[in-house]
């Protein structure tokens, strides 16, 4: 599959993921049957963020970290977006990261 059409299924995904909860860049990648592919998901979503439609901001890292941040124009901005969906932020790491992560190899069976 090109990178491109790889781009687009990770968007679909991301796109599901409903306000106010996250997902991982591994947890994409396993649930589209690349298990090794969370770096590409991290390359999909700093590649996305010029289109709206792509909450790009609900990727998170494995632990719960804000290791995106950094592609959203400013040092602040992913963090505005997640507590603006009531999601606490202390130290670039989502509080209670457990309760609000989103497993689509969970939910979208």
């Amino acid at each position: 599959m090109p990178q491109n059409d790889f781009f687009e299924t990770i968007y679909e995904v991301v796109r599901l993921i409903p306000t106010g909860r996250v997902s991982t860049y591994g947890a994409i990648a396993a649930y589209l049957g690349s298990a090794k592919g969370a770096r590409m998901v991290g390359w999909a979503m700093n590649n996305c963020h010029s289109r709206p439609d792509i909450p790009a901001h609900r990727v998170v890292n494995r632990n719960g970290v804000l290791t995106g941040k950094l592609f959203f124009g400013s040092p602040t901005r992913m963090q505005e977006l997640l507590e603006a969906e009531g999601i606490q932020i202390q130290e670039d790491q989502i509080v209670h990261f457990s309760d609000h992560f989103w497993d689509p190899s969970v939910e979208l069976i």
